[in-house]
């Protein structure tokens, strides 16, 4: 049994990780197997230090010992979950446990630069560590399910919509705005070379262009509801998907454990580092009246 550390409790995503990880005050068909939160720190927050008393109660009530200081979770767990909300902050999380030896799960957004990316990618690299972050979209069943179906062909473009609310802290896209954008390049794959970006006051449009000549578009919302969904251009035809937030935490969990069995993240940190550049740029064309932006890796 994997022994995991979590910190940082601004997101439900601390108790409910645990719920399913644990096996305590969830149904179990939403059980994940092979780790266990042995030990938790609530952390601090910019974005919503209001959360974090009443998360922190939560964890209290499922039974997970808690520490008073991020740091104090070292000797304790053979792996850590990095739960921030707030993206700017997860390479300083990130960082005393790499210097550590323990392989790290990073909740999404990754980083919001492509600088703080970079150094936690080369930091894992240097410690032969294995690292790992995703939005649970990308491993919702109707997503995984279409990637994995040859039948339609090649995907020859996409368009992904979500909810994409703001916050200065986790600027345009990489609050929200990144479960659609993880969506657009589980089914596109990595390539994009360059983006443009439409920003409205209930809108966000970013159109890539892949290397190979393909297009896709990604349409976060902030009317209109907050469903998830695609629509794939394939060379069978185009088809459009509406995604379900049902079980994916628990798909997600899946993965994250089964990097810490293995010592091998599920998905390419590479892939990880475009998306935050892909993010990054599609910001500096919305704050550009659109101009044409450079994916810069």
């Amino acid at each position: 049994m994997i022994r995991l550390g979590i910190l940082d409790f601004d997101t439900s995503h601390a108790v409910e990780f645990t719920k399913r990880l644990n096996h305590v005050g969830i149904a179990e068909g939403q059980w994940v197997d092979g780790a266990k939160v042995v030990v938790g720190c609530s952390g601090e927050s910019k974005i919503s230090p209001e959360r974090i008393a009443g998360y922190t109660e939560e964890m209290k009530k499922l039974g997970v010992p808690l520490v008073d200081k991020p740091t104090d979770i070292i000797g304790k767990v053979d792996a850590v979950l990095i739960e921030a909300v707030d993206g700017s902050v997860h390479w300083e999380r990130a960082k005393p446990f790499l210097e550590a030896g323990l392989p790290c799960f990073v909740d999404k957004p990754f980083a919001c630069s492509t600088e703080d990316a970079k150094k936690m990618i080369d930091l894992a690299a240097k410690k032969k560590l294995p690292l790992f972050s995703s939005s649970s979209l990308r491993y919702a069943p109707e997503v995984t399910a279409y990637a994995a179906d040859a039948k339609h062909g090649k995907v020859l473009g996409c368009h992904a919509h979500g909810p994409a609310s703001l916050h200065d802290r986790n600027p345009g896209l990489f609050h929200y705005g990144i479960h659609a954008v993880e969506i657009l390049y589980t089914l596109m794959g990595p390539g994009c070379e360059r983006v443009t970006c439409t920003h409205q006051k209930d809108v966000d449009v970013a159109t890539g262009t892949w290397k190979d000549g393909r297009v896709a578009t990604v349409r976060g919302n902030r009317t209109g509801g907050g469903s998830y969904g695609f629509t794939a251009y394939a060379e069978n035809g185009p088809q459009a998907v509406t995604v379900g937030t049902g079980v994916i935490y628990r798909e997600l969990l899946k993965k994250v454990v089964e990097t810490f069995q293995t010592g091998k993240a599920p998905l390419d940190v590479a892939v990880t580092l475009e998306i935050v550049a892909f993010i990054e740029a599609a910001n500096a064309s919305a704050a550009n009246h659109g101009a044409v932006q450079t994916l810069k890796t």
